[in-house]
């Protein structure tokens, strides 16, 4: 061992050997390495756009854009102006289109005003960018006629399954399944073919392959008529706005679609504050089906939204009804993003509502700019003319857009959820790692 450790070349190996030990009980005793921070989504200005509105003829196409570089496109025809409106002449769905800076904040919405016959009333929705995924919540094919616009504009066929959930349960069979729809086609689809007996329904439209533009128009068979707006997807929290006051009946839906019944807390947030409705703090929907909750008298005629807590997600959604029309509203997400609504109508007022703390958002219209400031938990009800574009300031605000128009023998009326805007969207930030490839 002497002779080994004094030969030069033994000692080296010797050394190795130790630091190789060294190394070796290192490497294992090491501390776990920390991961990066997550890094959260980033916030970028919309680039392209494309919305399709469903084409009833005698209806009016309004379309909101920014100035700047770039296109915008209704159909065939090139707009150049900011605010841009017209009728539609045939029965084909609208393409609305917009790329570069005049992407930024494109808004289109279709809107009706009829004031004889069976469709009498204001109607308006607005123009949706095609999806996997669409819910609807309102009155079912025994009490109205309610008709399923379904828009393919891309350039591959759409598979879609359409589901309906009734007061009674899941509506069972096959004749919402499978459907296809060409490139560049629609279909009308008649929800009496797949659930002809709900009073009211949850509709989920959900394509299997491509993407599709979804709509319904409701026309109630004790009159009135409108589209329902698209509802937010399940959630354990919902939050519907742009309840307007006045008179007349209002109705929630929840629908629980999962597998477990659902319990809902109500609260009312009101211009006269947050509350808990006598006799309607909770509401239980039996799984797979579509619960009806009359709280007209809890609302007390006032401007409100409601805040729904469940323990299972549900989808909600409300009708609001007059001695001459109805109208509708449904769960929609907070003014995160910003909103606007495209068409310039009279009578309309915008119903904000700050369901935590105090508020704010600024409110421009072709006449001015304002900063509303909305109280905490409270409802505050701002007139306004001609399109609005709604931009977040501070706070958790949800709201919708009023229209109405005082006629012999009743008053019009028409809601438009304050939807996401199209000024913002938020870009998911990617992290690579060898992980996701390795078996």
């Amino acid at each position: 061992m002497k002779g080994f450790v004094e030969n030069r070349f033994g000692l080296m190996l010797l050394v190795l050997v130790a630091l190789g030990a060294l190394y070796g009980v290192a490497f294992l005793t090491r501390p776990a390495p920390t991961p990066p921070p997550a890094k959260a989504p980033r916030k970028v200005a919309v680039e392209s756009v494309m919305a399709v509105c469903p084409a009833p003829r005698g209806a009016e196409v309004a379309v909101l854009s920014a100035p700047g570089a770039g296109k915008v496109t209704v159909g065939d025809k090139v707009v150049t102006e900011p605010s841009w409106r017209s009728a539609i002449k045939g029965d084909e769905p609208v393409v609305v289109k917009g790329t570069g800076a005049r992407a930024s904040g494109l808004e289109a919405s279709l809107g009706t005003r009829v004031t004889k016959g069976r469709s009498r009333g204001l109607a308006g929705v607005r123009c949706t960018e095609p999806g996997g995924s669409t819910w609807l919540v309102g009155p079912g094919p025994s009490t109205a006629k309610v008709e399923l616009h379904l828009a393919n504009a891309d350039a591959a066929p759409a598979l879609a399954d359409v589901n309906v959930y009734s007061a009674e349960g899941p509506v069972i069979g096959d004749a919402g399944h499978g459907i296809t729809i060409k490139p560049g086609a629609h279909l009308t689809l008649d929800l009496k073919t797949i659930a002809p007996s709900a009073t009211v329904a949850a509709i989920e439209v959900t394509t299997i392959s491509g993407r599709l533009a979804v709509a319904a128009r409701a026309e109630m068979d004790g009159g009135g008529v409108d589209w329902l707006p698209a509802a937010s997807p399940p959630a354990t929290r919902v939050v519907v706005p742009g309840i307007p006051s006045g008179e007349g009946r209002r109705q929630l839906l929840v629908a629980a679609p999962g597998t477990v019944d659902a319990r809902v807390q109500v609260r009312a947030v009101s211009t006269d504050g947050s509350y808990a409705m006598k006799g309607r703090e909770t509401v239980d929907v039996l799984t797979g089906s579509v619960a009806v909750a009359d709280l007209t008298k809890g609302l007390d005629g006032h401007a409100s939204a409601l805040v729904l807590t469940s323990d299972v997600p549900v989808v909600a959604g409300m009708a609001v009804s007059t001695a001459a029309d109805v109208a509708f509203t449904a769960g929609t997400p907070a003014l995160d993003l910003g909103s606007a609504v495209a068409d310039n109508r009279k009578g309309s007022s915008l119903v904000l509502s700050a369901v935590g703390g105090a508020g704010r958002v600024l409110v421009r219209t072709a006449r001015e700019t304002m900063t509303v400031d909305v109280p905490a938990a409270r409802t505050k009800v701002v007139k306004v003319s001609g399109e609005v574009v709604v931009t977040p300031v501070s706070g958790e605000v949800y709201g919708g857009r009023v229209t109405r128009e005082r006629m012999k023998g009743g008053e019009l009326i028409t809601l438009r959820t304050l939807s996401p805007g199209r000024t913002w969207t938020m870009l998911p930030t990617f992290t690579a790692d060898p992980a996701i490839i390795l078996p």
